[in-house]
């Protein structure tokens, strides 16, 4: 019932119908959300402070999955996750670059496959069209994140303004990223937006990751299957996907 109305909302916001009033009812929900998890933090917190997260990416993907009652759980399929953290994690990137922090379950993953003196920088915007934007009081908890003698860098601002790619390109001597994550904007535009402002930062042999390459089923606002498409006839690439007929999530790399 709930998913049926969630859907109808979805499909009536991508017709462009009622916006204003569905993009309100998103920011209060994700607004009470936000005031619910609160009463949760020091559980977060506390998950995080034994820094106990084993040294394989299952253990890693089995400790968020599950920390507080999945407080910090990726928005992921933990199959495909996974099979994406164990491809990072052989490559162990020297620099990382997230856009679309969420949860924070990702940025968790990318700073445990990363190298130890690695530089991860994460960018979210705060009153996403989904609600996305994570709230000021977990910049903190994502900050214990990182490694002893990594550095990381938690940006709230709005990836497709120049100004956010010059701030990120300021941050690592050489300006450009082992690994860039896109998982913010999942309309057509936004995505595109993303990787062509972003790929320019790509490092020699490096890669750039896209979430939700699969048609959605249950939301038509996330078309980034469309540009993943386009995508393929003009870059190697390689999906992960759990099973094809799940009707959304789904994981692309794009090698450079």
């Amino acid at each position: 019932m709930i998913g049926n109305i969630k859907y109808r909302l979805r499909q009536l916001r991508a017709e462009g119908k009622f916006t204003f009033l569905i993009n309100l009812l998103v920011a209060a929900n994700a607004h009470i959300k936000s005031l619910r998890q609160r009463t949760q933090k020091k559980g977060a917190a506390a998950s995080l402070l034994p820094r106990q997260f084993g040294s394989s990416p299952q253990a890693w993907v089995d400790f968020i999955w599950n920390a507080n009652n999945g407080f910090f759980r990726p928005i992921q399929q933990p199959q495909e996750i996974l099979n994406l953290i164990e491809i990072v994690s052989q490559r162990k990137p020297e620099t990382v670059l997230e856009i679309g922090t969420a949860n924070g379950g990702s940025l968790f993953l990318f700073c445990r496959a990363a190298a130890k003196h690695a530089t991860i920088v994460s960018i979210d915007l705060p009153g996403g069209i989904n609600g996305g934007g994570f709230p000021n009081w977990k910049t903190d908890l994502y900050a214990q994140f990182a490694g002893d003698t990594q550095q990381l860098h938690l940006l709230r601002l709005n990836s497709h303004l120049p100004s956010t790619l010059s701030r990120v390109q300021e941050i690592t001597p050489t300006g450009k990223f082992d690994a860039i994550m896109i998982d913010a904007d999942h309309s057509y535009e936004g995505v595109k937006q993303d990787f062509e402002l972003y790929s320019s930062l790509v490092a020699e042999r490096g890669i750039i990751i896209l979430h939700d390459i699969i048609k959605n089923q249950f939301d038509p606002s996330i078309q980034v299957n469309r540009f993943w498409d386009e995508l393929k006839l003009t870059h190697q690439t390689k999906e992960i996907i759990f099973d094809n007929k799940q009707g959304n999530m789904g994981i692309g790399l794009v090698f450079f």
